[in-house]
């Protein structure tokens, strides 16, 4: 984090990083190539299944001025423009996306040594205006983070969070989800000569009173090969390989084992007596969206798709007519079929 709190990503990111970066249960291969002026290209490429994605993303820096281009197989393109101190602990940050006319965003960070300020702006008429801000030392920080929505006029985000760090250990607490969640984690530098490292997340939603409790590691096998392994308290654990061949071109193989999924099904009567349902891993993806999320089932907007769910999972042997089901969230979809799969009662009563 260097000297100062830094920002408010900051807080909590050395154990994110540990526990979550990287990790995908699908192949990833990066190769990042350097021109002899100086332009870094680097192409990615994730296998899902039969599925092939890829993006190519370009830098150029020229003095304090670094511009980021990235085109995927989808035909989007972004590009980011970041111009680093102008002024001492000043950066200015521009970014857009093609086709999507409303992604254009304006960013300025501040860093001091005892404080640190984010603030940006979408440039749309009606824009989404977000602040963040930490102070206090390198050693304790305290921060806020902030977003309002100027259509609306609400609040759309207000998180809070402190951090303690010292030279092999760093622990946090953060208030999300507009006051929803509460989340502590470590991180431990057990040997920093090898890289290895321990780290733990404890994640308490008030809404469902659910606790999720991720730990994870990580070694060097040699200078350019990591190993990392989680495990969390449904009992998936999961763990990748990443070798770095050339410089900054990485090689990734991340494997999921056992566990099962967990999520809340939401009855006809307001919140149903809440089950927990288990559900294959394959829908690990869609669960963990829906979550992020926050998306909840409304028996009253979805009644006659959760009825031909519900005639459907009587017979056993015959399909859902997807045909019938329009504009029903696939993600929902796939909970819901889970929960009329495996609850012991019915969905619709």
């Amino acid at each position: 984090m260097g000297k100062g709190p830094g920002l408010y990503t900051d807080i909590g990111k050395k154990a994110r990083d540990l526990l979550y970066k990287d990790y995908q249960s699908d192949q990833k291969f990066t190769i990042t190539t350097y021109s002899p002026t100086g332009v870094a290209i680097t192409s990615t490429g994730i296998k899902k299944g039969q599925l092939l994605l890829a993006d190519v993303n370009t830098q150029l820096k020229n003095k304090n001025i670094t511009t980021d281009i990235k085109v995927d197989t989808n035909s989007n393109l972004s590009a980011t423009i970041t111009l680093d101190e102008p002024a001492p602990g000043l950066k200015t940050i521009f970014s857009f996306k093609v086709p999507d006319q409303r992604s254009g965003k304006f960013e300025v960070q501040y860093l001091h040594e005892h404080a640190g300020i984010s603030s940006s702006i979408g440039l749309t008429a009606n824009p989404v205006v977000n602040f963040s801000g930490v102070i206090g030392l390198n050693l304790l920080a305290l921060g806020t983070d902030v977003s309002f929505d100027t259509k609306t006029g609400n609040f759309t985000k207000y998180d809070a969070g402190l951090s303690f760090s010292n030279a092999d250990l760093v622990a946090s607490l953060t208030l999300n989800d507009k006051g929803d969640s509460l989340n502590a984690s470590y991180y431990h530098i057990v040997n920093p000569l090898t890289n290895t490292a321990v780290g733990a997340e404890v994640a308490h939603s008030f809404s469902t009173n659910v606790n999720t409790i991720t730990v994870g590691t990580q070694h060097a096998l040699d200078p350019l090969t990591t190993v990392k392994a989680r495990v969390n308290n449904s009992g998936k654990a999961t763990a990748l390989v990443q070798h770095e061949w050339r410089p900054k071109s990485f090689f990734t193989i991340s494997g999921e084992f056992g566990g099962i999924a967990r999520y809340v099904c939401k009855g006809s009567r307001g919140l149903h007596p809440q089950w927990w349902v288990p559900a294959p891993i394959g829908l690990e993806p869609q669960l963990k969206e829906m979550r992020y999320k926050k998306e909840v089932v409304d028996p009253r907007k979805y009644r006659d798709d959760l009825l031909i769910l519900e005639t459907a999972m009587s017979s056993p042997k015959k399909r859902p007519d997807f045909s019938l089901i329009s504009d029903f969230p696939f993600s929902l979809y796939q909970t819901l079929l889970q929960c009329l799969l495996l609850s012991p009662s019915p969905l619709i009563s």
